[in-house]
């Protein structure tokens, strides 16, 4: 349910690409030889437009990851009985964050770093998926 809020946000920076990309020398010249719609949009717009889909949807994967985190922490999330990094640090901080401070930091923890390994895995995707880049090493 999520996943569902940042589509609105992904198809306007696609779209945007799309039109960029449409207005490109290469993509002009394949028109003036004949080359079909479906033609320069598989082996030319959707190529150079894959890496920057794949940095957004990993971008925003971490965007829920941190959603899902503080809808559980606040209590209107996944159910009690379901585990969550939010349930964690909820149920930490109202009991035990006085005795066993741990018991709320290894989630925060947790999270951070599942978030910032998401944004370094996108980035390097596209750094190797981005045909733009190739050669500029």
């Amino acid at each position: 349910a999520l996943a569902s809020v940042y589509v609105a946000s992904r198809a306007r920076v696609m779209l945007a690409e799309f039109l960029a990309i449409n207005e490109r020398d290469y993509i002009l010249a394949g028109r003036d030889i004949g080359a079909g719609n479906w033609r320069i949009m598989c082996k030319h717009m959707i190529p150079n437009a894959f890496a920057l889909y794949l940095l957004i949807v990993t971008f925003h994967l971490g965007g829920t990851i941190i959603a899902e985190a503080s809808l559980s922490f606040l209590g209107v999330g996944v159910p009690i009985d379901v585990p969550s990094w939010g349930g964690m640090l909820s149920g930490a901080a109202s009991q035990y964050v006085a005795l066993a401070p741990w018991l709320a930091v290894f989630p925060g923890v947790a999270i951070a770093l599942v978030v910032f390994s998401w944004n370094v895995l996108g980035d390097a995707l596209r750094d190797v998926l981005d045909p733009r880049l190739k050669g500029t090493n």
